[in-house]
């Protein structure tokens, strides 16, 4: 009787401490552990990215630039696909079987129970054939997005272009970027894609055990609704850049101008350009092969990353420093026999061609090497040759204020410096000491290592036209609402140079395009004061250069034009960039000579021989194959070196945990298990 009954109570025992422990597991997977709880919300509700359109892009006057246009992307569940006529189905989105069978592969291999796109942008006519009957394809869904549309199809290497994100750019977004978003990859919607890129919504929807729609989470507590991007206003005038694109059409080179008093970027015009609306849709990938094939290289944004010798446009600067430093005064001459000597050289002045006496006004106005280079030579030999290295770096200083030789910090990527050469640059070439003002004699000219970007050009107009100070260029005004104001848009960066000191040099200026080398670019009731240049070019004809500004007196623009392989500046640079200048201050072209018109310069052909360029494109791959195998090589040596220290780190742990803890295994681990006698 007493063993029934401590039998009974062993039973009750186990049965409670069973029920006890199945309670505890119970309260664990509700309570503590969510991993269940997240199970079973995924069961029945599906999450969904609601994607915001990005920001319009307006000009300075409100016109668009850019906007949106609804594309359809199609995702797929793969977990949820079931059989169904994919025939039909490939036929309406336009792919083909083989094209289905690979996009299905990827989609498991990425994630096989979570949605991911299937076929990127479909437009709305396959979007609403397709609709009609997506009940018939279990598996998947449909997905509004928007892309870039380009009304004007101008400006391209302004705006930039946007792409899906790579690895790299989920990592730097601290995953806020995920696989088949997109990002801005060049000009503008790079520069500014935090503001223009918005802010994602989410849609939390109810589904059955057959993955069927229900209706709203929670009644809608989860959603959020998308921000789209803020709108922007640029400083370009779309007007001016369609004639500028226009000009430049069947030319390499660049056009920057800029109103003055404030430093916004009128025109931004980079040539060859291309149609951005190539840089949308389905055959984005297509276009952009080609585009990158182009020997002309389209993508090469040439107003702030092509740096060609200034040339002749850079005397205004070199006759500036030379009246601030006291090296000469205005009305002092040169007489110029059309050769001077340039240590044991004997140099041509402008094609041998005698300017006699001059004066600064008439050597910038006659562009005369020889009195340029005569200054030059007094400032880096004022104290002597002993002192050339410092009375150089002086210069060279003088010369950057100016925003040479530096970035001017442009609210756009890819910004290059131009070049101001150093000291330590000759002291490698000639050895230190044995360089003097003759051997860099053609920095004063503009030529020799000297080079700037158009931005930097027309920048310096800028300078001139202000009679010593510029505003830094830059190319948004405004931020939804509100205008940008930026501490550095508003301040003025002074060049050190008495305003008075400009008169003289503008005067010269003024007689360029007067009665100078650019008189045929003379604008009817306009006073433009220019400089034209000639920079040369060790692959082709030189470079065509032309810088100006005008009014003279109140200056409202000031502009840099480059040709390339076209000759001196009066031919080519000069003429686009009067009728440029015209249109931005009379709204009109006026007739001009017979010939001197906008279309015998839009239509020209002045594109170099295409299989010089196609070789340097040849080079730059090349280049680029070498420098990607490079970089795969030092990644694999350094995952190689980390797997190696890991490895050896992790067996010197594990003999020290043996030796402190089993001399025995310590033994048995060095003679790898051997035992006995040695």
């Amino acid at each position: 009787m007493n063993k029934f009954f401590e039998r009974r109570y062993v039973v009750t025992g186990i049965f409670i401490a069973i029920i006890l422990a199945l309670l505890g597991r119970l309260y664990y997977i509700q309570i503590v552990d969510d991993r269940y709880t997240i199970y079973a919300n995924s069961n029945v509700r599906r999450t969904t990215i609601l994607y915001p359109a990005r920001g319009p892009i307006l000009d300075r006057n409100g016109k668009i630039l850019v906007q949106n246009e609804p594309i359809y992307d199609v995702m797929i569940n793969p977990k949820e696909v079931k059989p169904f006529d994919t025939l039909l189905f490939c036929k309406m989105i336009g792919i083909d079987k083989e094209g289905f069978d690979k996009r299905f592969i990827k989609a498991k291999r990425q994630s096989p129970n979570t949605a991911s796109i299937f076929e990127k942008q479909l437009s709305v006519e396959l979007y609403a054939a397709l609709q009609e009957k997506l009940f018939e394809f279990p598996g998947f869904s449909i997905v509004p997005r928007t892309i870039r549309t380009y009304p004007d199809s101008v400006a391209a290497q302004f705006l930039g272009f946007i792409g899906e994100v790579t690895d790299r750019d989920i990592k730097r977004s601290n995953g806020y970027y995920r696989l088949g978003d997109y990002i801005g990859v060049t000009g503008v919607e790079k520069a500014y894609e935090n503001v223009l890129r918005g802010q994602r919504g989410v849609q939390v929807q109810m589904v059955d055990s057959h993955g069927a729609f229900k209706g709203s989470f929670a009644n809608g507590a989860l959603d959020t609704v998308p921000r789209s991007g803020e709108r922007l206003t640029s400083s370009l005038d779309i007007d001016l850049q369609r004639l500028g694109e226009k000009l430049m059409q069947n030319k390499l080179g660049g056009i920057v101008a800029i109103e003055p008093s404030s430093g916004e970027i009128l025109c931004y015009v980079s040539s060859p350009t291309y149609d951005p609306n190539l840089m949308v849709g389905r055959q984005r990938g297509n276009n952009l092969a080609k585009m990158y094939n182009n020997p002309y290289k389209p993508f090469f944004i040439r107003p702030i990353q092509a740096q060609y010798p200034p040339g002749s446009s850079f005397k205004p600067l070199s006759a500036l420093i030379a009246l601030q430093e006291g090296i000469i005064n205005p009305n002092e001459t040169f007489y110029c026999t059309g050769n001077y000597r340039v240590g044991n050289r004997i140099v041509h002045c402008n094609h041998g061609e005698a300017h006699g006496t001059v004066n600064m006004a008439k050597a910038v106005a006659e562009s005369c090497n020889g009195y340029f280079t005569m200054v030059f030579q007094r400032i880096v030999d004022r104290y002597g040759v002993k002192n050339t290295e410092a009375n150089f770096v002086a210069w060279r200083n003088n010369v950057m204020k100016f925003g040479l030789g530096a970035r001017l910090d442009l609210d756009m990527p890819a910004e290059s410096r131009g070049n101001v050469p150093t000291p330590l640059h000759y002291d490698n070439a000639y050895h230190k000491g044995g360089w003097r003002s003759s051997t860099i004699a053609a920095l004063a000219i503009g030529q020799g290592e000297l080079l700037a970007t158009p931005l930097q050009l027309a920048n310096l107009e800028c300078t001139i036209a202000n009679r010593g100070f510029f505003y830094k260029p830059h190319l948004i005004k405004a931020i939804g609402t509100e205008n940008v104001i930026k501490k550095e848009y508003v301040e003025k960066n002074y060049v050190g140079i008495d305003s008075g000191y400009f008169e003289p040099v503008i005067n010269g200026m003024e007689a360029v395009v007067e009665n100078g080398t650019a008189r045929r670019s003379k604008i009817p009731d306009i006073i433009m004061c220019g400089k034209t240049g000639t920079a040369q070019n060790p692959h082709g004809e030189d470079h065509s250069v032309f810088v100006a500004f005008a009014p003279r007196d109140n200056p409202k623009i000031a502009i840099a034009v480059v040709v390339e392989n076209s000759g001196e500046g009066a031919h080519w640079a000069a003429p686009i960039a009067s009728f440029i200048v015209e249109k931005y201050l009379k709204g009109k072209v006026t007739p001009r000579e017979s010939g001197f018109t906008v279309d015998y310069f839009a239509n020209a052909n002045r594109l170099p021989d295409l299989s010089l360029y196609a070789q340097d494109l040849q080079k730059e791959r090349r280049r680029d194959s070498i420098r990607a195998a490079k970089v795969d090589s030092i990644k694999k040596f350094k995952a190689d070196s980390i797997k190696k220290f890991k490895a050896d780190s992790i067996k010197k742990e594990r003999r020290e945990a043996a030796y402190n803890n089993k001399p025995a295994n310590w033994i048995k681990t060095l003679t790898g298990g051997r035992t006995g006698k040695s």
